[in-house]
């Protein structure tokens, strides 16, 4: 076997015994092209002889001429497809970091596993929310159906992407509750959390948010939440939820429950969940 060479790459490879009949063609076809100065007419003739010859007796370079036009597209094709895998790549690697970042900003407030904070202000825990219902109040942020400057100016440059993708990564987490509330009101805050209050038409709360608290879709986990968050939260509900009358949310189902219990009952029921895991 024998290698052609072209200005590109190397065009194919062609047998011995092939080789000097198809030098011998290129030669003569070489030296009819260089016919007399006067001779294009003679030229087209040979060319016209040339191409009513057998076809196992016409010319090889032509095969060759190919091959050099589709190598080098082809390496081309490849060259770009690699760029693409690049690119692509850089783009996910970039998607990746934004996201962590973002995490990392959630956590310095909620917690390095969205546990939650007992700051001034009680900072809900995040950790296994329902996905659902993350999102949703993260809009609800940014549609004023919740008043909180700060979370405002933190949900309204998230895209919806992030927004899921944050949804997401809080849920997959499972610490163990901070569970600081007075033990005293849990048995209480249990009776009230599993079979509500007939007396005063309270439904159990436990018939939404499931008699572990976890939560369903835009129904919010409870399990494990910041006592005082949750007091807080009971306490004003009608100045907390609900802001936005033109756009009304699940959050409206609450507003006779919250408005209905006393202060000691909201006390007892957000003592009860605090504890749960």
């Amino acid at each position: 076997m024998s290698v052609i060479w072209t200005d590109f790459f190397v065009l194919a490879l062609i047998p011995e015994q092939r080789l000097s009949t198809d030098h011998r063609h290129l030669s003569s076809s070489a030296n009819c092209l260089r016919g007399p100065s006067n001779g294009d007419e003679a030229m087209d003739a040979r060319l016209r002889r040339a191409e009513r010859a057998p076809l196992k007796e016409r010319p090889r370079w032509r095969k060759v001429a190919s091959l050099q036009l589709t190598l080098p597209l082809a390496i081309l094709t490849i060259a770009l497809a690699a760029t693409g895998r690049a690119i692509g790549a850089d783009k996910a690697a970039a998607s990746k970091h934004g996201l962590e970042a973002k995490f990392e900003y959630c956590q310095e407030c909620h917690g390095l596993l969205g546990q939650g904070y007992h700051g001034y202000y009680p900072i809900p825990r995040l950790a296994g929310q329902q996905t659902e219902y993350f999102e949703n109040q993260l809009r609800a942020f940014i549609e004023h159906r919740r008043t909180n400057n700060i979370m405002y100016h933190v949900a309204r440059v998230l895209s919806p992407a992030m927004m899921t993708a944050l949804a997401r990564d809080f849920r997959a987490l499972n610490p163990k509750p901070l569970g600081d509330a007075p033990r005293k009101l849990v048995a209480t805050g249990e009776q009230i959390f599993q079979n509500g209050v007939p007396d005063d038409n309270v439904a159990a709360c436990a018939a939404c948010h499931g008699p572990e608290a976890t939560g369903k879709d835009q129904i919010p986990r409870l399990a494990g939440q910041l006592y005082p968050y949750v007091v807080k939260a009971l306490s004003n509900w009608s100045q907390e939820r609900g802001q936005n009358p033109a756009s009304p949310d699940t959050s409206a189902v609450m507003k006779p429950v919250a408005h209905s219990l006393t202060k000691r009952q909201i006390e007892a029921v957000a003592a009860y969940v605090s504890y749960l895991k």
